[in-house]
């Protein structure tokens, strides 16, 4: 049975860090490239960043230079770090499972329950 669980997300002032986990289970991890998504409250689920089996990662232009995606093979681990954090970025944040094609990140029917990340101004 494929598990993912995110945790790391909490209430953090404007300008603060975050760094969210996700733990993924009943599949092998190294093959994977992870998503981390964030749904705002009336806005679309959208992509923020992804991270193939490679280390080859993309991000949204709208936290580019402030979040940073990661993964631990050893621990079937993946991150995002958060930085300088703002307003906009309260959102639930979603772990996926999916993969590159071409380049580019497709999402699969592999998600985590989210964390909430909100950022006060």
């Amino acid at each position: 049975q494929v598990q993912l669980v995110e945790s790391g997300g909490g209430l953090v002032q404007t300008g603060g860090s975050l760094r969210l986990s996700c733990v993924v289970s009943g599949m092998t991890f190294t093959y994977k490239s992870i998503g981390w998504y964030r749904q705002a409250p009336g806005k679309q689920r959208e992509l923020v960043a992804a991270i193939s089996t490679g280390g080859m990662t993309n991000y949204a232009d709208s936290v580019k230079g402030r979040f940073t995606i990661s993964r631990d093979n050893a621990k079937n681990t993946a991150y995002l770090q958060m930085n300088s954090l703002k307003p906009e970025d309260t959102a639930v944040y979603y772990c996926n499972v999916g993969r590159y094609i071409g380049g580019t990140y497709y999402a699969m029917d592999y998600w985590g329950k989210g964390t909430l990340v909100t950022v006060s101004s």
